[in-house]
């Protein structure tokens, strides 16, 4: 009796975290030109996500649109993928 208890508890929790594979944050889309990820996100503020540091740098700071690593995003596809802000530079 307690075999069955088990197994049922455990296709309980199989279908339960099957359920949740579902959910995905946005996908994060590159620009390398300021203009064309303002037009893609025309409600968002435009950053510059430094792929090899993890970080993003706003406007006006020092590092924004610098680099060779890096590529012009919209901020919340740039929080949703975890990427951290940069404190270099502010104003």
């Amino acid at each position: 009796m307690s075999c069955n208890i088990a197994g049922i508890a455990l296709s309980a929790i199989v279908i339960l975290c099957a359920g949740t594979t579902g959910v995905s944050a946005l996908p994060l889309t590159p620009f390398r030109d300021e203009a064309q990820a303002q037009r893609h996100c025309p409600v968002d503020r435009v950053v510059w996500l430094d792929f090899r540091k993890g970080v993003y740098y706003a406007k006006g700071q020092k590092r924004y649109g610098q680099g060779f690593d890096g590529s012009f995003v919209c901020l919340n596809e740039a929080r949703d993928s975890r990427y951290r802000r940069s404190l270099l530079g502010l104003r």
